[in-house]
């Protein structure tokens, strides 16, 4: 099966432009063969870069990070609506199964998100990260367990996890229980710390890893946010250089990673592959012990509009 991670820019807080660069990176992701295409965390319509690069960012009542806030809430997409019906279009029209991270917005709340739809258009998964890293709770709220899952599209089992969850023991043993054979790490980039946790994730899953990163330029950051001085000389400069791979189940890559280039990161994955690999780990059967360890998922999206 080929995959396929797209590493480019968003049109930053500009979501209708943004998702016309979606629908033309899916049809040439599709005019390479790929079966699955994957973006990344928070593309539509731009990692909020500006929490690690601008020093106001979370200053109280900080006139610019309400005005940025606005503008990314109006840029925000609900599930379901006028977005989500591009997207599950330009899923059809290719043929392909459509990996996106995006910030949605329900009610006043935003979320990071992570949307798989099939290649018939349908939502198979619609998962939010369930705790904001750091700086990032100034603008996400916390997610919850009900996209904990890996359904099946087509003929494999398709998974996600956004950033940070990488490092989160229970999680990976709940999408590991879920039978994950394609798993799609989604980064703002895929600097070497994360290289190391998608890798570690395929070996220890026993599944393909399609690690996504984006690219983000100085001049991408919003005005009102100025960048850091050590910055701001360069605007060309890239502070998310990509980093986009595809790794295999013994934690080899099989493309990637790439930096620095805007493209599409294509492989051809063996899915026997997984089974071979099965043979010495597999953490949700013969190397499990259900006779010593309980573990359950609490999935209810209680209140969520």
């Amino acid at each position: 099966m080929r995959v396929a991670a797209v590493q480019a820019g968003p049109a930053f807080l500009d979501l209708a432009a943004t998702l016309t660069r979606l629908e033309a990176w899916t049809a040439r992701a599709a005019d390479q063969g790929a079966a699955i295409v994957v973006f990344p965390e928070a593309w539509l319509p731009g990692y909020p870069g500006w929490l690690d690069e601008s020093p106001g960012a979370a200053l109280w009542d900080h006139p610019g990070a309400r005005a940025v806030f606005q503008r990314l809430y109006e840029n925000s997409v609900a599930v379901p609506g006028p977005a989500t019906v591009r997207i599950a279009a330009a899923a059809r029209q290719c043929g392909v199964a459509l990996v996106v991270g995006v910030h949605e917005r329900a009610g006043r709340t935003l979320y990071n998100s992570l949307l798989t739809f099939a290649p018939d258009g349908t939502l198979a998964n619609h998962h939010r990260k369930l705790v904001p890293t750091y700086q990032e709770r100034l603008i996400w709220g916390l997610g919850d367990g009900r996209g904990l899952a890996a359904p099946r599209v087509g003929d494999v089992r398709i998974g996600g996890l956004i950033c940070w969850e990488h490092w989160m023991p229970l999680v990976r043993q709940v999408m590991h229980d879920a039978g994950e054979d394609i798993h799609v790490a989604a980064w703002p980039a895929v600097h070497e710390l994360h290289q190391l946790a998608s890798r570690h994730y395929a070996f220890e899953g026993r599944c393909f890893v399609i690690a996504a990163g984006q690219q983000l330029r100085v001049r991408d950051l919003p005005p009102e946010l100025p960048v850091r001085p050590d910055k701001a000389a360069d605007p060309e400069a890239l502070l998310y250089r990509g980093g986009s791979a595809v790794i295999a189940p013994d934690g080899r890559y099989l493309a990637g990673p790439v930096f620095d280039e805007e493209t599409v990161v294509v492989a051809d994955c063996d899915l026997g592959e997984i089974v071979r690999e099965s043979l010495t780990l597999d953490v949700s059967g013969h190397y499990a012990r259900p006779d010593l360890f309980d573990f359950r998922l609490r999935q209810p999206r209680a209140g969520a509009p």
